[in-house]
């Protein structure tokens, strides 16, 4: 694992390196990733930003194991998943990653201790630290006394507070939201994001969002911006760094 950070020195959790994506639509070839390098050290709470098209989401699932780049290479918490076999990235991901998605992407017919526990089902870990791991966090996400509910029983805000809750159950290297608040109000989303920026210091586990939404750029300590396919800009606001990457547009 690299001992080398772009903002704060920490060890590097995520290493990106040379990284493209193209997909091919009939005789047309789309580049949404052009050639990304990004490092996120170990605790940050960051989020990648852009417009529609930027590459942010292409970035987050590629991060996530979810797909496969055209070329480069991209280690999480020192797992290169770019020489792995498919079983070895899902074993990854169930270990390493934690998501959290935009539509919650929770399982209908269980419950929200359930559905925050199937992580660390799947891990094989005793149902007593499964219910002591679930029940704390559940608690920590203000959902103490729903845990018998369904998502349907549930407000939309509820259920993300549930993903977030499954997301960190398994104790991942790092989290990945992608545009968790895009469903919820202003309200909602302001709660959920101080939620989670408490996880982040609590557990120390690393945040990274793709997100345009203004709030999660308040709460974020790290802001990645992303045009057409590259890192455009990359600012520390806790530090006050900016550092625009080689060949990004002024």
């Amino acid at each position: 694992m690299s001992t080398d950070s772009a903002t704060n020195g920490t060890p590097s959790i995520v290493q990106v390196r040379g990284l493209t994506r193209h997909y091919t639509q009939g005789a047309l070839t789309v580049e949404a990733l052009r050639g990304v390098d990004l490092d996120i050290g170990s605790g940050e709470f960051s989020a990648l930003m852009g417009p529609s098209g930027s590459g942010k989401t292409t970035l987050l699932n590629l991060i996530g194991g979810l797909d496969a780049p055209t070329s480069g290479s991209v280690v999480v918490d020192g797992n290169d998943l770019s020489t792995m076999s498919p079983a070895q990235v899902s074993q990854t991901r169930l270990h390493r990653i934690g998501f959290v998605f935009q539509a919650y992407n929770l399982i209908p017919v269980l419950t929200a201790y359930e559905n925050a526990e199937a992580v660390l089902a799947l891990q094989g870990a005793d149902a007593a630290e499964r219910q002591k791991t679930v029940m704390k966090l559940l608690k920590d996400v203000g959902l103490e006394g729903m845990e018998h509910r369904r998502p349907h029983e549930l407000s939309g805000g509820q259920q993300q507070r549930v993903a977030i809750a499954r997301a960190i159950a398994s104790n991942p290297a790092v989290v990945l939201a992608d545009e968790p608040t895009a469903n919820l109000d202003s309200e909602t989303s302001e709660k959920l994001l101080s939620i989670m920026a408490d996880l982040n210091e609590q557990h120390g586990v690393t945040f990274i969002f793709s997100t345009h939404d203004p709030r999660v750029m308040k709460y974020a300590r790290r802001l990645v911006g992303l045009v057409d396919g590259h890192v455009d800009s990359d600012v520390a606001k806790d530090r006050g760094v900016e550092h625009t990457p080689k060949g990004a547009s002024s």
